[in-house]
């Protein structure tokens, strides 16, 4: 619902000001014409992540289609600097080598363009900070990378106006359209900023990054825990979506243990994992032991020196 509400606004926002930007002959206007366009292709790339990565795990993608998310919100991050922060760019860089004209009745339509937009923009923008507040506050509600890119998308468009209102009454008070120009070029590094940001943050979210601390800290103190443990040697993690993440530790169990001990005590440990870190869906535990560490971290078994 909150991407739905982002994609209506824009789609309306970015016709009125891409018409008021052509009457008018505003750079800043056209500016946040392309940059509301953008948003609205950003938010059908989200609607395609929510609704492609709900697939269920088949033999082709085995840990499901979690990272759909990730993937979408990378093509959006995309999109924010092209069409909106290269454009941007291009406007201010045109208004200062060629100069604007500057029409009085247009510029006034054109701050009212502006003005129902930043309504539109904030109403938007508080929505969206509602959903983070209804998914548990900043830390766990940004971690959804279509309602992170949503709260960005609104935040940045309403800055944005505010900085194309500005640009154009400085232009209209001082016949300077350098004013203009400056307000252009300020939206195209912001665009540029936060498309940086966001893309960074779906790359490593992509690549395979880790669970939180807390959640590997709670998945090695449960393990550690165990009497059949000896000692955790290794504990990986990965996520594969915004709610299931990948678990995979190697053990080294208490001597004694024959084959089915060792077998109900992976069954058992692997439940109480479930239970305890719900987001952990993935469990995979390799027992070892120290001397099968030592050789694992070998030049050979390392690929260092030619080893494979």
């Amino acid at each position: 619902m909150t991407v739905l509400v982002a994609l209506a606004a824009n789609l309306v926002i970015a016709v009125a000001k891409a018409v008021g930007g052509f009457l008018a002959g505003s750079p800043a206007l056209l500016s946040e014409a392309a940059h509301s366009v953008a948003d609205s292709v950003n938010e059908v790339f989200l609607l395609a992540a929510l609704r492609r990565s709900r697939r269920p795990a088949d033999r082709r993608h085995p840990f499901g289609y979690g990272k759909e998310r990730f993937f979408w919100s990378l093509l959006a991050a995309v999109g924010i600097f092209v069409m909106g922060g290269c454009f941007s760019f291009f406007q201010g860089v045109e208004a200062l080598r060629t100069g604007a004209e500057e029409d009085l009745g247009g510029y006034v339509a054109g701050l009212v363009v502006l003005g129902v937009a930043l309504l539109a923009e904030g109403t938007s923008l508080l929505r969206a900070l509602h959903q983070v507040r209804r998914q548990g506050g900043a830390a766990e509600g940004m971690r959804d990378p279509a309602l992170r890119t949503v709260v960005a998308e609104d935040g940045t468009a309403v800055l944005g106006v505010v900085l194309a209102m500005i640009g154009m009454v400085l232009h209209m008070v001082t016949g300077q359209v350098v004013w203009e120009a400056c307000a252009s070029l300020a939206i195209g590094a912001l665009l540029v900023h936060v498309a940086y940001r966001l893309g960074r943050e779906a790359r490593d979210q992509l690549i395979g990054e880790a669970a939180d601390p807390e959640a590997s800290g709670r998945i090695r103190a449960l393990l550690e825990a165990q009497p059949e443990i000896d000692s955790v040697e290794a504990l990986f993690t990965m996520k594969t979506g915004l709610d299931s993440t990948l678990v995979a530790a190697r053990i080294d169990l208490v001597p004694g243990l024959d084959s089915e001990r060792v077998e109900e005590v992976s069954v058992r440990i692997k439940r109480s994992l479930a239970h305890t870190v719900p987001e952990a869906r993935q469990i995979f535990l390799d027992v070892t032991d120290r001397r099968a560490r030592e050789a694992a971290e070998s030049p050979a078994a390392t690929g260092e020196r030619g080893g494979a």
